[in-house]
This record gives structure tokens, sequence and C-alpha cells, in this order.
């Protein structure tokens, strides 16, 4: 079983796949680390993204479609693979509509977060987390126990991610209704989008994505 997982910055899909993962043993393809470990792996393909990430160069579509292929091979991948990060254009949705169909592994879903872009921008603009073990707070929604200690190991220092502001946030949102939404109608197109509201609690979300994936 092979998702799409959608969604702007903040809107959980980092949270959700891990629960696919730790749940229905499948594997999340996050490109961004995918490619670092390519690159870290020494292989001829993994020299030739290492030279064109060193000159800024972005990675053509091809070379990320042979990434993904030859990671599809791979043992673990066996109950289904979550895409997260890509594709981002149509041109990228058509070549992994392409790759998918050759190898014979369809998609189940393309599955949308939809958000309250107001909401969101607080919700990621409240993010904290502790400086020594990494423990997650919000202002808002989950504060420690005792004010200023970490509930997790009592540390009293906490940081905040640099790009966790308001401008960073609404620039995130605004690429991504550029630059990824677009490939939705692609999708729609084939009958495989679903829309689960991202703004939900974690389990009444993680409840909706199983019903799509069980259906």
């Amino acid at each position: 079983m092979n998702i799409i997982l959608l969604g702007p910055p903040g809107a959980g899909k980092g949270t959700q796949a891990k629960i696919l993962v730790a749940e229905r043993g499948m594997v999340q393809l996050s490109t961004g680390d995918m490619l670092r470990e390519v690159r870290a792996s020494g292989s001829e393909l993994g020299q030739r993204f290492g030279e064109m990430m060193d000159r800024g160069d972005l990675i053509p579509d091809g070379m990320m479609i042979e990434m993904i292929d030859a990671r599809l091979d791979e043992p673990d991948c066996k109950n289904g693979a979550i895409f997260d990060g890509f594709p981002r254009t149509n041109a990228q949705a058509i070549a992994l509509d392409e790759m998918l169909q050759r190898k014979s592994l369809p998609l189940k879903a393309v599955i949308e977060l939809t958000v309250d872009e107001e909401s969101l921008v607080g919700r990621i603009t409240g993010r904290y987390s502790c400086a020594k073990c990494g423990a997650g707070y919000h202002e808002q929604f989950q504060r420690p126990a005792v004010p200023g200690v970490c509930d997790t190991c009592g540390h009293q220092d906490f940081k905040r991610r640099p790009d966790d502001n308001e401008a960073t946030v609404r620039d995130r949102l605004e690429v991504y209704r550029r630059d990824t939404a677009p490939i939705i109608p692609h999708y729609e197109a084939q009958g495989l989008v679903q829309r689960v509201d991202g703004m939900a609690e974690i389990t009444e979300v993680e409840g909706a994505v199983a019903a799509i994936l069980d259906a």
C-alpha cells in the first residue's frame, strides 16, 4: 500500500507518517533524508547527487525518480511507502505515476491534511522544546506541569526552531500554495484525493487516516 501525504508545513504529516510506520510497518520516504543517505553511501548516484548539491543545483526529476525507484526495491518497503515531500510539481507527479505503474505499485490514496492557516500559524509559532532532551511543548496547548521545568528531564532551558516565526511560517504556506497544491487536481482526476482535518486532535486525524487506508 502506497500513499502520498500532502499538507503545508505544520499540518501534521510527520506525526501521522510516524504512526503509520510504527503501526503498519510502512516506510516514510522523505526525499530530503533520502538524498542525504544516498550521498553518504558513496555510490555512483550518491557522488552525482553530492556534486550537484555542492554546486547548489536542483536535482533533476529523472534522478529523483531513479533514487525512489531503487529505494522501493528494498525489503523494508514491502508493506508500502509514504511519500513525504515528493512529488511537488505536476511533472514529478506524472513521472512518479509512470514509475509506480511500471513496478505494479499503485497508489492507495493521496491524503491532504487540510488546515486553517491562521490557527496553523499559532500552532507553529507557539512551539518550543527542552534544550537538553528535546521534549516538545507549546505555549497554549502543552506547557510543562511546573513552569520553566521540563516534565521529562527537569532541565530548565528551552529552545525554539529559528524558522518557527510568523514571517517564515507565512512564507512556507505561500510556497505550499504556489508549488505543491497545484498537483492536487492531477490526483483528483484519478479519484485518489482524500481530505482530513489536520487541525483535529492527533488521535482523530490518525483514525481518519486509518479509515481511508482500510476502506
